[in-house]
Order: structure tokens, then C-alpha cells, then sequence
């Protein structure tokens, strides 16, 4: 039996894809699983046994991804589960920023109190209005689960779409409305958009064209259009705070609708700080909690990996044992593990091996009479990290 615990309150519906070969709770001496939210784990020490964490959400901030991997601690994620609750949020956002209905709305209360509150309506209404989105260009950086389908929805509001993400997915760019204008880069998305939405994830590089941290910044902005709105559901650093703060006080910027208030944005003038509400949905939360067990149990039970952040994926089906092997990505330790296989008499009915940078899995499907315990000789090899024998 797998014992999983919870760091956080994750949703029945998927906590049910856990059958009776599941034990669950949020206190284990030695999970073979953790299941997370937002918990930090950053000082957590993790037992031996624990073979995989999976985060029901797309960000793991929250988790110590590249200790994991050196553990040999499979980090998964749910990319696209939460798309369709920050895409609707996105949306309202370009509302709320293109309409003062905040402002308005607190206005009312400030005079809920008077008998002739229709008629001061009617007056003092007109300090509230705003533009129409319809017939505005939208740049989105970044296409994806959640930058695609925004397109999509803006196109069938009227909006003129831009779209800029050189690694595109071939699925994703199916599903994009042809309507939508591919640029090459950001700077076009800059100089040609009234709204522009981020959609990346956090990117450190030197190179200026893969780099996203604080990608919008005061030398971006000064690209922009006057009066530009911009959006961030993605992530908080994505934004230098200091350079959209000057902007939102000269005007350059017109809005900024964040998702993420930290102490700068949350007293920014001009700011609609939202309280990270893009995936607060049930819809949501129900489909990142479903799709993180599944992914759980794919692992625990078959050795799959699917939508890992450390490890790459790979799936494959055994008709013997499947020994899967978490190794650093190192030469000529392929031809190692096979030559463990080959000496102990068995027979390799198929292998699949997957790098992702400095890190790989191999699974391998042997059959035969085997002698000694393979598992061991493979652990044994410089660079093996965590070896399992599923069947």
C-alpha cells in the first residue's frame, strides 16, 4: 500500500482517484508520495521513501525542485488544469482596466445613503467612464494553455490579437484562431498593442530574447504605447514593480492588473491588485487535485512519468519486469545498466531513455531467468540516482 500525505486541503473529487492501494493523510513518518498546494517545502527534509511530489497547480515555486532531483524525487505539476479560470480572470481583468467599474462601484457606497442616489447616479456617473475593448489590439507573450484560449476568447470579443511565443507547441498552435497575428517578438508586441498580457513562465538567462524576469521593465515600457494596459496572471517577477510604478504615475501606463499584490504593487496607484485568484476556482482546483493523482498514480504503480519539472517524461508498457532508473544525464552509463541486465541473463524485450538537461530516466523491460539482484548492481553504477523494479 502507497501512503500519500497531504501538505494541504486538496479536493475529494481527486483525492477518489486514489484507490484502496492508497492510504491518505496529512501526517506520514515516511510517504512514498506527497500531494501540495501551496504549502513551502523549501526546509522540509525528505525520508528515503518518498518517491514523488506532485503540486495541484501549474507553479512549484513552493518546492525545492533541484534538491528533489538530486534525491531522486519526481516533481510533478498540472500545466493547463487551471487555464480556463486565469483565462476568464484575464478577461476580467482587460474589463476592469479598460472600465472604471471599481471606482464606480465604490462611489455608490459612498452615497448608498442618500434619498436621491438615482439622480446623483445619473450626474456624477460620467467620472467613471471608460473604453471598449472591442476594436483594441491585444499582444499575449506567450501561448499556451492559458495565453491561447485567451486569444481565442478576445478575438470573439473584437479584439485585434497579437501573439508572440517562439516554442510554441504544434497542439497549441492548432488550436489558435487564425485570425490571431504571430509575431516574432516581444518588441512588436510592445510597440503595437493598446493591452498586453504576460503568459510565460519565470525565466532567468542572459539572453534577452529567452530571459522573462521582469521582462517588462522601464526600457520595455518605454516601447509602449501611452497609455498602455498591461496584465500579469503569470508570474509576480515577470514585472519590475519599480519601473511600472514611475509608469503608472507618468501616465505611460494607463493600468496594471496583477494577480500577485506584494507590498509595492498592492499600493501602487493605478494598480488592480488581485489576490491571486486565477485558479481559485472549484472547476479549478477539482481539475489541478484530479490531474495531480493521476499523475501519481501513473508513477507509483508503472513507473510513467508524466509532466514532470525535473525529470523528463517517458511512458512505456513491460511484458517482464521494468527496472526504472533515475540517473544523472553522464555518458556511457546507458551501456552500463544494459551490460547489469546482460550479465545477470536476462533479456531486454524493450528501453526507453529520456534526458531533460542534467538529468535522465531510463526504464528497461527484461525478461529471462535472472540471476542476482539487478536492482543493486545498477545502484552501484556512478551516476545512478534511484533505481525501482515494477512487476
Amino acid at each position: 500500500m502507497f501512503q500519500i500525505q497531504t501538505l494541504n486541503k486538496i479536493s475529494p473529487v481527486g483525492l477518489a482517484q486514489l484507490n484502496d492501494n492508497y492510504q491518505v493523510a496529512d501526517t506520514c513518518d515516511a510517504p512514498d508520495a506527497i500531494l501540495v498546494r501551496s504549502a513551502v517545502m523549501h526546509d522540509m527534509t525528505f525520508g528515503d521513501s518518498l518517491l514523488a511530489i506532485a503540486r495541484a497547480g501549474a507553479g512549484v515555486n513552493n518546492i525545492p525542485v533541484d534538491r528533489c532531483a538530486e534525491e531522486g524525487i519526481v516533481v510533478f505539476n498540472t500545466p493547463g488544469a487551471n487555464a480556463n479560470g486565469v483565462k476568464e480572470l484575464a478577461i476580467a481583468g482587460m474589463l476592469l482596466a479598460s472600465r472604471d467599474i471599481i471606482g464606480g462601484i465604490q462611489w455608490v457606497q459612498t452615497i448608498k445613503g442618500e434619498e436621491t442616489i438615482a439622480k446623483m447616479v445619473e450626474k456624477g456617473k460620467s467620472k467613471f467612464a471608460g473604453t471598449e475593448l472591442k476594436g483594441k489590439k491585444l499582444g499575449i507573450i506567450g501561448l499556451g494553455a492559458i495565453g491561447g484560449p485567451l486569444g481565442n476568447a478576445a478575438t470573439h470579443l473584437g479584439m485585434e490579437v497579437y501573439g508572440c511565443d517562439p516554442y510554441i507547441s504544434i497542439d497549441a498552435a492548432w488550436n489558435l484562431s487564425r485570425t490571431i497575428h504571430h509575431v516574432k517578438t516581444r518588441d512588436e508586441i510592445f510597440r503595437e498593442c493598446d493591452f498586453i498580457s504576460v503568459h510565460t513562465p519565470l525565466i532567468e538567462n542572459p539572453d534577452p530574447n529567452i530571459n522573462t524576469k521582469k521582462m517588462i521593465n522601464a526600457e520595455t515600457i518605454a516601447m509602449m504605447k501611452d497609455g498602455v494596459v498591461i496584465l500579469n496572471f503569470a508570474r509576480d517577477l515577470l514585472v519590475d514593480d519599480d519601473a511600472m510604478e514611475a509608469a503608472l504615475m507618468s501616465g505611460k501606463v494607463r493600468k496594471y492588473v496583477t494577480d500577485f499584490p506584494n507590498a509595492k504593487s498592492a499600493n501602487m496607484e493605478g494598480a488592480i491588485a488581485i489576490p491571486h485568484l486565477g485558479a481559485s476556482t472549484e472547476e479549478a482546483e477539482d481539475n489541478c487535485a484530479v490531474m495531480a493523482a493521476n499523475e501519481l498514480v501513473e508513477y507509483l504503480e508503472n513507473g510513467n512519468i508524466r509532466n514532470s519539472v525535473n525529470f523528463p517524461n517517458a511512458e512505456m508498457n513491460a511484458v517482464g519486469k521494468k527496472f526504472c532508473i533515475l540517473h544523472k544525464n553522464v555518458k556511457n552509463l546507458i551501456a552500463g545498466l544494459t551490460s547489469v541486465v546482460s550479465n545477470a541473463g536476462g533479456n531486454i524485450e524493450n528501453m526507453v531513455n529520456a534526458s531533460r538537461k542534467d538529468f535522465a530516466y531510463t526504464m528497461i523491460d527484461v525478461t529471462g531467468e535472472l540471476t542476482g539482484d539487478i536492482a543493486e548492481e545498477m545502484k552501484k553504477i556512478e551516476g545512478v540516482i534511484r533505481v525501482r523494479v515494477i512487476g
